[in-house]
């Protein structure tokens, strides 16, 4: 089994380790979450770890022109909306992710489907941009190891390649199944052609834009490290409860060097009797990513 890199919060002592958490499929985000407590409900401030409140910590955000001349002509600048720093981040990551052409990495990842948390998944992870195309081979749990996923944009029909790799289905070989087959939703909460950053940039940015227009969201932002690589951390939780949005919290890491998110946590919306965090949703990681290496057609040829 792969031994997951733990996440550590950069202060000049000591850094604080987080639980690590594994996941195993594509990112994105469906319907909303059917929530215990009536719409309207405030929320309590929650953090993993005491929080950096955006303009207050170690992360600053970047003034935007207009607040700089205000600043300048003496004028009080209006105040700003605790999202513009991390949208400002993913606009960041879209830019930078317009030059990666493919990319391989260790894909780890957990998921809660239908109320129960399945196991931990560590996934050999290969993607292509153009055409889309995703192919998977799971390195663990020992029950999951061995098996493959294979799907590209515009072949064999719309559907993905599937290989057991054990018991009869090993045998069988590879075979054809649509990425919405029943079978394949009781394991995941997306399909594979949500798989990937691409997906995660796009997907924030339209959550993050939306949650901005309606003013009911808390973020905290902060330098961790995860992977060996320095990162912002950013943290936007709800201040009260709305079923439109998928999460009541969500943590994403940014990697400082290429500016792409490497991280992603979801949390459900805290239940009576239960965590004030919320349950994890999701949580899906990045590890050991290599750009553009060049990836074969027959790879994804199953």
């Amino acid at each position: 089994m792969l031994k997951i890199m733990s996440i550590r919060r950069r202060t000049a002592g000591r850094g604080r380790r987080l639980p690590p958490l594994l996941l195993a499929s594509a990112l994105g985000a469906t319907v909303a979450a059917v929530v215990s407590l009536p719409q309207g409900t405030s929320m309590p401030a929650v953090s993993a770890d005491p929080p950096v409140a955006v303009g207050q910590g170690p992360v600053q955000p970047v003034p935007t022109a207009p607040v700089a001349q205000a600043a300048a002509q003496g004028v009080p600048p209006a105040p700003q909306n605790p999202l513009d720093a991390p949208l400002r981040l993913l606009a960041e990551a879209r830019q930078s992710y317009a030059q990666v052409r493919d990319y391989t990495c260790t894909l780890v990842s957990q998921e809660r489907v239908r109320g129960k948390l399945l196991p931990e998944n560590v996934i050999a992870f290969h993607f292509r941009a153009q055409p889309f195309s995703v192919y998977m081979r799971w390195l663990g749990p020992k029950e999951s190891a061995g098996q493959e996923v294979c799907y590209v944009a515009g072949r064999n029909a719309g559907k993905m390649r599937v290989h057991a790799g054990k018991g009869l289905g090993g045998l069988v070989g590879f075979i054809s199944l649509d990425p919405r087959d029943p079978k394949v939703m009781e394991h995941s909460r997306h399909t594979i052609v949500e798989a990937g950053m691409g997906n995660l940039i796009e997907q924030f940015a339209q959550t993050w834009a939306t949650e901005r227009q309606l003013g009911k969201t808390r973020v905290s932002m902060a330098e961790y490290e995860y992977d060996g690589k320095r990162c912002i951390r950013v943290e936007a939780a709800a201040t009260e409860v709305n079923p439109q949005m998928y999460c009541y919290r969500s943590i994403v890491y940014f990697d400082k060097q290429t500016r792409l998110p490497i991280r992603l946590e979801c949390y459900d919306w805290p239940r009576q009797g239960g965590t004030p965090q919320g349950e994890l949703l999701e949580a899906h990681s990045y590890v050991g990513l290599r750009f553009n290496v060049g990836l074969p057609d027959n790879l994804f040829n199953k």
